[in-house]
């Protein structure tokens, strides 16, 4: 019996495709099992599928109710967080304090990304402390120029500023990179730039007010606000960093920029007692200016991430758009039919921009495609009476 046991392991040994079954029999013991996706990805890269704004993961619904709660958001916070921003500098004897409200809005910023940091599984710091100086202090420029500036200029004025973000983008992309534009997105910077002097034109006319510096701090922090865009995007992509992350070094340390600036040119003492002579005016709109624009970047990056950025584009150029229009009708304020057709050519300016970067996706009819299709309708309705 044992020497016909041996022959038919012999033989199924020779067998083709023995060996093989064997093999495969092992293989159950010695396999490595690969963890699911949603295992290994730390929350930050994960976030990249499900979209999570303010604790709701917005890929469980439908695209159209995507679109609803994101456009939603963005209207609802940045109407809200525009609002305030003027109600604060409507106070009597604050316009001076600009600098000071953007360190009390940094502050905010910065307690903000530590709360939101702390509910995520992964803390580390990715991006380098050099790059978040460099972008602390470029933030820093953007906000605190464009806070300081209200006290110079309107609201709508300001809005319309910051619209204008490609009119530097392109200077430089000339002067240090050598870019070479399209005629559209040339004829975009004129519309823009025709738009911008004829608005600066009209604000100066009917507003009593009116100072030429606040022209010069908001063109200053828009060129730096063109600059931070790319740093950003650049950082994190190759750090692989997250939003929170971002906000919270970024903000804390240009905190301690404005602090020091604040200090060494004694700008500090009297803001805080200002601020504290007036708290509810000032500390209590600040906490809730920083949290609805806090929330509203939170909706304008979910935006981008589902929609991309040519349906994001359109849909901040409509609440900026809005924010001009509340800005007239809450406060009072001088104005003329030149704001309407100024900001009307701003507007154009921004369309031709968004065409430019996205001709490939669509295409606007021309003159001579109109023509030739007109003829043939009227080739074919005359044949059509003949028949």
């Amino acid at each position: 019996r044992e020497k016909q046991k041996e022959d038919n392991n012999s033989t199924l040994c020779s067998e083709p495709g023995a060996m093989d079954l064997k093999f495969t029999s092992s293989r159950k013991y010695i396999s490595i099992s690969v963890p699911s996706k949603s295992q290994t990805m730390s929350p930050h890269i994960k976030s990249v599928d499900d979209v999570v704004v303010l604790g709701m993961n917005l890929s469980k619904f439908s695209k159209p109710t995507q679109f609803f709660i994101c456009v939603s958001g963005v209207f609802m916070f940045y109407l809200i967080y525009g609002y305030l921003q003027e109600l604060i500098f409507s106070v009597e004897g604050f316009k001076p304090f600009g600098w000071y409200l953007t360190l009390v809005q940094f502050g905010f910023y910065s307690i903000f990304g530590l709360i939101e940091l702390q509910l995520i599984q992964d803390k580390r710091r990715r991006i380098p402390g050099k790059t978040y100086m460099i972008i602390a202090f470029l933030t820093v420029g953007t906000m605190g120029l464009s806070n300081t500036s209200l006290g110079y200029l309107n609201y709508p004025t300001q809005v319309i500023f910051k619209c204008c973000k490609l009119i530097p983008v392109m200077i430089g992309g000339v002067f240090i990179q050598g870019k070479r534009y399209n005629i559209v997105d040339v004829s975009a910077a004129l519309c823009m730039s025709l738009g911008l002097i004829w608005f600066t034109l009209a604000d100066s006319t009917v507003a009593p007010n009116f100072n030429l510096t606040g022209v010069v701090l908001i063109s200053l922090a828009l060129c730096a606000d063109a600059v931070i865009g790319n740093v950003q995007e650049k950082a994190m992509k190759l750090h692989n960093g997250s939003n929170s992350e971002m906000v919270l070094y970024s903000y804390s340390i240009g905190f301690v920029y404005i602090l020091f600036g604040l200090t060494c040119t004694s700008g500090l003492s009297p803001a805080v007692t200002f601020c504290s002579k007036h708290p509810v005016q000032t500390y209590g709109y600040a906490f809730l200016f920083s949290l609805t624009g806090y929330f509203g970047i939170s909706f304008v990056l979910a935006l981008i991430k589902i929609f991309g950025a040519l349906l994001a584009v359109t849909v901040t150029t409509g609440r900026k758009a809005m924010t001009i229009v509340l800005s007239f009708l809450f406060f009072a304020k001088p104005f003329t039919l030149q704001y309407v057709w100024s900001g009307l050519l701003v507007v154009l300016g921004i369309f031709l921009n968004v065409y430019s970067k996205n001709m490939d996706k669509f295409k606007l009819p021309s003159l001579h495609g109109l023509w030739k299709k007109g003829v043939e309708e009227r080739k074919t309705r005359t044949l059509s009476q003949t028949v």
